[in-house]
């Protein structure tokens, strides 16, 4: 009698046979660096979870592969790839950059260049040229291009609303530097902070040097960019009163600038035309106003009469800072070489749907002539005042 078949005994899909050529732990080390694919940080316990990998398997595959180079370790007990794999996303990113003759935002686009080729990222710069109108049509450019973020570094805040819109329509994330776009992450200065430390410490060289005897304060602004930049010069006069309780409001004096050296070298020019010698302090939204106001007391003989602290200490700031006789007695430096490291950590932590707050602040610091070969010690001093225009 011919027995069934049984269904068991149907034909199975065949398994493919071992490949007699694997090295298994070779193998292993590739499913390893796979878990690092998006660029992550990973600590042992998540590439054990996302690999499967016994965790002492693990860690000494992560120890020997950093050994080899094809591993970093990073804070906090973590590792990151140095590994790009073939076929790996590769992120488009467009910087609205500020302008091409302002030493601070010249920096800082040199420093985001770098840190996205860093990232091998592919990165479009468009430069905003302090105008409205440019930086709205860099927007639409760049949402014509296919970029996967924006990073906008454009001082007009009657723009920001659209350029935000823009992009907002086009499902394309936004940073913004410096100036509040709506929507958009803000990276930039704690400007209330800052300009409290200036104006605390101009009053106290003013209590030491001039007895507390300060007849005017000048107030360099820069109205186009809106409340937030206002905010560091309502800092600086809220940080020379409280030194300085005495300060009249009447001596108080507000010149809009635009943030730009020459215009605040001609208004000076004309203030101080119109009034007789007073002991001035001298407090300014940006780099380039403060040096325009000190070069036009410095042509009408009045260099004396004054004291002044810098809000960014570019490189032009920091020549003036070292130069002998500069009533430049300091500066609150925002380092603008590291905005770049940070802008394109932000946006890949963005990119990579990470938890980012809504705004971060720069690191701030006093220097003076004392310090400032501390935190610049290699730099070369530099000649003459370089031109310097909104934040």
């Amino acid at each position: 009698m011919k027995k069934s078949r049984s269904p068991r005994s149907a034909k199975s899909p065949e398994v493919p046979a071992r490949d007699p050529y694997r090295l298994e732990t070779v193998a292993r080390a590739c499913h390893l660096l796979k878990a690092f694919s998006d660029g992550d940080a990973l600590s042992l316990k998540e590439v054990v979870a996302r690999t499967g990998l016994n965790k002492s398997i693990a860690f000494r595959l992560l120890r020997t592969l950093e050994n080899s180079g094809l591993i970093r370790g990073v804070g906090g007990h973590q590792y990151q790839s140095n590994v790009r794999l073939l076929g790996s996303r590769r992120y488009r990113i467009g910087f609205g950059a500020q302008a091409e003759d302002n030493p601070f935002a010249v920096t800082v686009t040199e420093s985001v260049r770098h840190a996205a080729a860093q990232e091998d990222i592919d990165l479009i710069i468009l430069n905003n040229s302090y105008s409205a109108n440019t930086a709205v049509k860099n927007a639409r450019r760049f949402i014509a291009e296919g970029i996967d973020l924006a990073i906008e570094f454009q001082v007009h805040e009657r723009a920001a609303p659209l350029i935000s819109s823009l992009f907002q329509e086009a499902r394309i994330p936004l940073v913004a530097v410096d100036i509040p776009h709506p929507g958009a992450t803000f990276y930039g200065v704690d400007n209330y902070r800052v300009g409290l430390s200036a104006g605390r410490f101009l009053a106290h060289w003013a209590k030491q040097h001039w007895g507390a005897a300060v007849d005017e304060v000048l107030m360099l602004e820069l109205e186009i960019a809106g409340f937030l930049p206002h905010l560091r010069l309502l800092g600086a006069e809220e940080g020379m009163r409280q030194i300085l309780p005495g300060l009249g409001q009447s001596c108080v004096v507000h010149l809009d600038t635009r943030g730009d050296f020459c215009q605040a070298l001609e208004l000076t020019r004309k203030h101080l035309h119109r009034v007789s010698k007073r002991r001035t302090l001298l407090a300014g939204v940006n780099d380039g106003s403060l040096l325009g106001s000190l070069s036009a007391f410095e042509e009408t003989g009045r260099a004396d009469h004054c004291a002044a602290v810098g809000l960014g200490a570019d490189v032009s700031m920091r020549t003036e800072l070292r130069r002998p006789g500069s009533r430049l007695i300091g500066a609150i430096a925002f380092f603008p070489e590291q905005y770049g490291n940070d802008l394109i950590r932000l946006a890949l932590d963005i990119l990579r749907r990470k938890p980012v707050p809504p705004a971060i602040h720069v690191r701030h610091q006093l220097v003076t002539p004392i310090n400032i070969d501390c935190f610049y010690p290699n730099e070369r001093l530099q000649a003459g005042q370089g031109k310097s225009t909104p934040l």
